[in-house]
């Protein structure tokens, strides 16, 4: 028995020849192909830490017939890809994203949504909603009506993510009071509900948000181009080629003098570099059409 398999023998239900090499290689394989997700070999054994609880409720015994079942399996193979990605999220994450986009771009955008011009921001890889909802507090900023003067406007704010279960709690919008602490304490005073442990956001700032399922490495149906766009430590998962096009559609998919902001680890790369020009941490501006 190599070491790899005797290292997992102590967890209930799964015996412990059960997870080989060879198995791990099927899942590499199929995460790459299915979200450009690379996994280097120091990664198996989270990667059976996160998929045994799979394997045991789809009541195989072993991994290569779970992972055997995954052929034409979409739904499933989808809660493959959401249980590999699961990534720490919280509040105002690198809140100097959340600073400049106070301070620079929602003036701005505020103004040219009162204009009567579109206005479009996306969360991209939105996770459980933390991000989103941080951006549009930042967004609505201190003013008492300012949910009401934008909810007339065409401001639109789309969030994405591949998993629908993180999609659901984003879109309920309610949160650990003791997670949502690191929301200013004014943002959190005009724009959520406490009650005991539970802080709610809004409902006029939850109409601002539209939630939907999307895989980043498949066709966008958005027909408009973004003012801003976030998608943070969600690269950190994809090959150099991946990142790449991934950047270029961005790219392509902002407005000019829109803004991209992506998280700390990461960085623009590719031949799109060219066309975003870094104006702060992890900050990116849109120059030209």
């Amino acid at each position: 028995m190599n070491a790899q398999a005797l290292a997992f023998e102590t967890l209930p239900g799964i015996s412990r020849a059960v997870y080989s090499p060879e198995d791990f290689a099927t899942v590499q394989r199929l995460a790459h192909d299915t979200a450009g997700i690379v996994l280097v070999p120091a990664k198996s054994m989270l990667v059976y830490s996160r998929l045994a609880p799979l394997v045991r409720e789809s009541r195989f015994t072993t991994f290569s017939d779970y992972l055997g079942s995954l052929k034409g399996n979409e739904e499933e193979l989808r809660r493959v890809i959401c249980a590999l990605t699961t990534n720490h999220t919280y509040f105002f994450r690198e809140d100097h994203h959340f600073e400049h986009l106070g301070e620079e771009v929602a003036p701005v955008l505020i103004a040219k949504a009162r204009n009567g011009q579109p206005v479009r921001i996306w969360s991209a890889g939105c996770s459980s909603g933390e991000e989103t909802w941080s951006i549009v507090t930042t967004l609505l900023g201190e003013d008492p009506r300012m949910a009401a003067t934008l909810a007339g406007t065409d401001l639109r704010i789309l969030a994405t993510d591949l998993d629908d279960n993180v999609l659901n709690t984003a879109r309920a919008a309610s949160y650990s009071t003791e997670n949502i602490s690191a929301m200013p304490a004014e943002l959190r005073r005009l724009w959520t509900q406490t009650n005991g442990a539970t802080t709610t956001i809004n409902p006029q700032v939850r109409n601002l948000v539209s939630f939907n399922r999307l895989n980043l490495l498949h066709d966008w149906p958005m027909k408009r181009r973004f003012d801003v766009i976030f998608c943070r430590n969600v690269m950190i998962y994809f090959d150099q080629p991946t990142k790449e096009r991934l950047v270029a559609r961005f790219a392509d998919q902002l407005l000019p003098g829109g803004h991209l902001y992506i998280g700390h680890s990461e960085r623009v790369i590719g031949p799109a570099a060219a066309r975003l020009t870094q104006i702060g941490k992890t900050i990116y501006l849109k120059e030209g059409a």
